[in-house]
């Protein structure tokens, strides 16, 4: 089954009902802004070799959510987050959707073709509520297991 996808403000829309809004890009990238409220678990990692998988994605989602949380993911442009919530839908979970155009922007070259959270003026955080940054899902994580 295809994940849903929707727009940004059909994803603030599901956040208001209660949705959890989970961010997959990098670290670094959810510090420089995010949606307000997000959590951050990275589908990758930058490093100095580029982005590479984060290996801990799924347990660290499966720690922090239960399969039967309705999840909205997001990450820079919508490629991650499609990816990710493919990959969540495999690990079971049913209740998710996609979020086109992610932070930034989905764009064909110079042409936007969805415009990102940021650009459609939505609640944007610079820190990270209290327990939603990576490493402290992380930690707690390593915590249950």
């Amino acid at each position: 089954m295809a994940t849903e996808r929707i727009t940004p403000d059909e994803a603030a829309a599901r956040i208001e009902q209660g949705w959890a809004y989970v961010d997959v890009r990098s670290i670094p990238e959810f510090e420089q802004g995010h949606p307000a409220g997000a959590y951050n678990v990275p589908f990758m990692h930058r490093t100095a070799q580029g982005m590479q998988p984060n290996g801990d994605f799924l347990a660290v989602m499966a720690a922090t959510f239960p399969k039967d949380t309705k999840l909205v993911i997001g990450c820079q442009s919508g490629n991650r987050s499609l990816r990710a919530a493919d990959a969540l839908a495999q690990a079971g979970y049913g209740e998710l959707v996609e979020m086109r155009g992610g932070y930034g922007g989905e764009r064909r070259g110079a042409e936007v073709v969805v415009a990102g959270w940021r650009e459609r003026s939505l609640p944007v955080a610079q820190a990270a509520q209290a327990g939603r940054d990576y490493e402290t899902l992380k930690a707690s994580a390593d915590q249950s297991s």
